[in-house]
């Protein structure tokens, strides 16, 4: 059975087309895709993101057990900052990128809802290995995302007149709001009881912001060349070769893969996460070849066409040989080949 965010009946009012996402009944979209995602990238526009696994992280030996499990290094962290990190394993794959948070008493990791189960399992194995270790799974909590540029705008009229610096938070009202987000855009993120979920929402609806599904999140963050587990990694991709070498500090004592990724960084990779914008009016997706002349140099790994660049765009793999910004190949869509050029991974 589908589970549900604490939103359901509030989509259902809005008359949102629902679908299974990761085990969940999400929105897909409301109004329409491209009009979500304009307001977004010319206003605002909020998200249910009430399906990301929520676990906080205490005890005596918190810190030192983050910094095992992931890349980045959270001794850097001052208190209410939060940072991008990923969770390898030993071969230095993929398990799941995360935002990692340092809280007044505790640390606090966002995890993909696709991988929520498993990233508990693995935090659970690995904190036998530390005396002072808990793990709590905050099902009681949901999230909400406020994104755009005028998200400032509104925070600042309805909720609170600060100035919150970017990748960090505060509590306010028993709700921690984080200066983050998924879509390129400015934005926060609210740590919401569930009891409370619904009334920030319709909070948000009474001020004409514009509810917003999985369907734009997705074109959004791929103009953003922003990675969704299960495309863009894997436990078979590294971090270097998805361009987020700067997420992993191997300067700091031993974590799990830095063995592996060390290797990785001394030899280099074979391929490179990049952009591809495409001629023509065909959607590349996720699996389709990339050529040049008759020779496979890659795979889309996710595709759309963008609303604000109105042209096809992807992420994809390419050997590194043919990775560079300019270069021209060809992508593979139902046996046609259409010409592209390969960029960087932000393609806004």
């Amino acid at each position: 059975m589908l589970k549900r965010t604490p939103l359901f009946e509030e989509h259902l009012i809005l008359d949102a087309k629902m679908v299974p996402f990761a085990g969940w009944e999400m929105p897909l979209s409301y109004k329409g895709i491209i009009a979500e995602h304009e307001a977004v990238r010319t206003s605002c526009g909020m998200f249910d993101i009430g399906h990301m696994g929520i676990i906080d992280i205490a005890g005596g030996d918190a810190l030192a057990f983050i910094n095992y499990v992931a890349t980045n290094n959270a001794s850097l962290l001052s208190e209410n900052e939060c940072q991008y990190s990923i969770l390898c394993n030993s071969d230095g794959g993929v398990i799941d990128d995360i935002l990692a948070y340092r809280l007044k008493d505790s640390y606090r990791l966002v995890v993909n809802a696709v991988n929520t189960d498993i990233v508990l399992n693995h935090l659970k194995e690995e904190s036998k290995k530390f005396k002072d270790i808990k793990i709590l799974h905050r099902e009681a909590l949901s999230m909400i995302s406020l994104q755009g540029p005028g998200a400032v705008k509104f925070m600042e009229g309805q909720f609170f007149p600060h100035q919150m610096r970017h990748n960090h938070c505060l509590e306010w009202r028993g709700i921690l709001i984080s200066r983050t987000g998924y879509t390129g855009e400015d934005g926060f993120e609210f740590f919401t009881p569930a009891e409370m979920t619904a009334k920030v929402w319709r909070q948000f609806i009474t001020k004409e912001v514009v509810p917003c599904g999985l369907g734009a999140r997705d074109t959004l963050r791929i103009e953003a060349g922003l990675p969704l587990y299960g495309h863009e990694y894997s436990s078979k991709t590294n971090p270097f070769e998805a361009g987020y070498s700067w997420a992993v500090k191997l300067d700091k004592p031993d974590f799990i893969g830095k063995s592996a990724l060390q290797k990785i960084k001394e030899f280099g990779v074979s391929r490179k996460l990049v952009g591809l914008k495409l001629e023509g009016k065909s959607i590349p997706r996720e699996g389709f070849p990339v050529k040049v002349e008759d020779k496979v140099v890659g795979f889309v790994t996710s595709g759309t066409f963008s609303p604000t660049l109105k042209i096809p765009v992807a992420l994809a793999y390419l050997d590194s040989d043919f990775a560079a910004a300019g270069k021209m190949v060809g992508v593979e869509i139902r046996e046609n080949i259409y010409p592209a050029v390969v960029t960087s991974k932000k393609l806004l």
